[in-house]
């Protein structure tokens, strides 16, 4: 869904733990705003993980993201370089930026943003609905790689490398 300026988009207004709630790669991610919701303009998610939970190494080819961690702490790895993100900080990588990031604290709360939306269509299609509003448990098998790209690819997300932070 795409704007050209001439739409209009109703307020939102969430309290709590209201939203669309989702088990991603080990996250309990709850849309906050959507393609659906802001006009293609903005998604925005709000996350709860334990340690170790993140993403592979990735790259945005359709949208920026930006990240704000509110409790916990976070690590990206960026252009080959280990970032450390505690409660508060704010990272913000523009598409094209090749990174991951993982939960480096026993548990974190973050939320990102994605401009335009269309990031959470992917975690739609790779993720599943959330039974309970907490963070999923640990898998029984690593998700399969192969279906993982294939699912990013069709979102323009190109998946380059495994999850955890390079050494």
């Amino acid at each position: 869904m795409s704007d050209n300026g001439n739409s209009s988009v109703a307020p939102i207004t969430l309290t709590g733990n209201a939203g669309e709630a989702l088990w991603f790669l080990g996250t309990l991610a709850t849309i906050k705003a959507s393609g659906e919701s802001t006009a293609g303009r903005l998604a925005l998610i709000d996350n709860l993980a334990a340690k170790g939970a993140g993403s592979p190494v990735h790259v945005h080819r359709r949208e920026d993201e930006w990240f704000y961690v509110s409790e916990g702490e976070l690590a990206f790895w960026l252009q080959g370089k280990v970032i450390e993100a505690p409660a508060g900080s704010f990272v913000y990588l523009p598409r094209d930026v090749p990174h991951l990031y993982e939960v480096a604290s026993e548990q974190a709360r973050y939320l990102f943003a994605l401009q335009p939306a269309g990031f959470e269509e992917f975690m739609r299609a790779a993720g599943e609905p959330a039974p309970s509003l907490e963070i999923p448990p640990p898998p029984s098998e690593p998700p399969d790689p192969e279906r993982l790209t294939a699912i990013a690819a069709e979102y323009g997300i190109e998946i380059t490398g495994p999850p955890g932070i390079p050494s």
